[in-house]
């Protein structure tokens, strides 16, 4: 048998590939403990594309992540708790 590809290999063992969007509206507030988390679930993320929106006073993240659903469900869960900070995601089927 040949080895399992990538795809294979997330299936066997729950992962999936997804997406997480977060918007951070007082970054004054949030920003350090979002960075916090992010560094401590870096594990998961493949990844991050973060734009400071100046004339907005927010910063958009976007994230790739390659993790279970618990670990996207603990991730997205623990940022919608920061104060001023939205969350969604998006997951592949399998």
């Amino acid at each position: 048998m040949g080895q399992a590809t990538e795809i294979e290999k997330g299936i066997k063992t729950g992962k999936r590939l997804g997406f997480v969007g977060i918007i951070i509206e007082e970054r004054e507030k949030s920003a350090s403990s979002v960075n916090n988390l992010l560094s401590e679930m870096a594990h998961i993320v493949v990844a991050r594309v973060g734009i400071p929106y100046r004339e907005r006073g927010c910063a958009v993240i976007t994230l790739v992540v390659d993790a279970t659903t618990d670990e996207i469900g603990a991730l997205t869960g623990r940022l919608g708790k920061i104060p001023g900070v939205s969350v969604k995601s998006g997951l592949s089927s399998r």
